[in-house]
Order: C-alpha cells, then sequence, then structure tokens
C-alpha cells in the first residue's frame, strides 16, 4: 500500500486453547487424544491506518486463528510430534491469508505435567 512502512506489522493472538490432538510417541499416548493447550501470534502485513469503521477484511478474522488449531486439524490423525501440530497449524494460517507473514505457535502438553510446570515447544515460521 502507498505509504506503508515495509517493518509494519499487526500481531493477532489467541491463547490457551485447550484441544484434544492424538499425538505421541509411546504406547500410552497412541491410542487416546491428549490434551494440549496451544497459543497462536500470527503477524500481519499492516494497512498505513485503521479508521473507526475500517470493514472487518481490513485485518483478519481471530476466529481464523482458533480454528487453525481446532477444526482445521485432521480427525483421525496422528502426529507423532507436537512439532507437527505445530506445523500444520502454520501452514494452514499461511494458506487462509497472504497476508499472513509469521507464526508462531506455542503447544503445552498438559498430561505430562507433575507439578503445574508448562512443557512442550514454540515453533516460529515466517513465510517463505
Amino acid at each position: 500500500m502507498k505509504g506503508q512502512r515495509l517493518d509494519d506489522r499487526l500481531s493477532l493472538e489467541v491463547h490457551d486453547l485447550e484441544v484434544p490432538v492424538l499425538t505421541g510417541i509411546y504406547s500410552e499416548e497412541t491410542h487416546l487424544p491428549q490434551p494440549l493447550r496451544i497459543s497462536i501470534t500470527v503477524d500481519l502485513d499492516c494497512p498505513e491506518h485503521f479508521a473507526a469503521d475500517s470493514p472487518l477484511n481490513a485485518s483478519k478474522n481471530y476466529l481464523d486463528l482458533k480454528r487453525a488449531a481446532t477444526t482445521a486439524l485432521p480427525p483421525g490423525v496422528h502426529f507423532t510430534l507436537i512439532e507437527g501440530v505445530a506445523d500444520h497449524i502454520a501452514e494452514t494460517l499461511f494458506l487462509q491469508d497472504r497476508r499472513v507473514a509469521r507464526v508462531k505457535v506455542k503447544i503445552v502438553k498438559l498430561a505430562i505435567s507433575e507439578s503445574g510446570e508448562s512443557i512442550g515447544i514454540t515453533m516460529v515460521r515466517h513465510r517463505k
């Protein structure tokens, strides 16, 4: 867009979604979904200005982020690693909208916490 600074970014965030996902490598993990806590941050190219009456398509619907971590995950597919879950979420968001420049996905495996600690991964992908 005319006058837009190339480094301007808008970050949309959806945090702490609890999602049951088939994942894991150990026999006790492979037959039942595990609860994962998923947080997503998406950086978009930012327009020069948002007015009071800017339409939704000037940004991105937050529900797209939520769906990428829930209904967009293929049912019945077992992800050996949670890194595969994060990659699937990032790819879904890149395919949805060409303005998505960066996706950050944090996944915490709730089932392995013993004392309330957060055990998991954070993946950052940039549009190629």
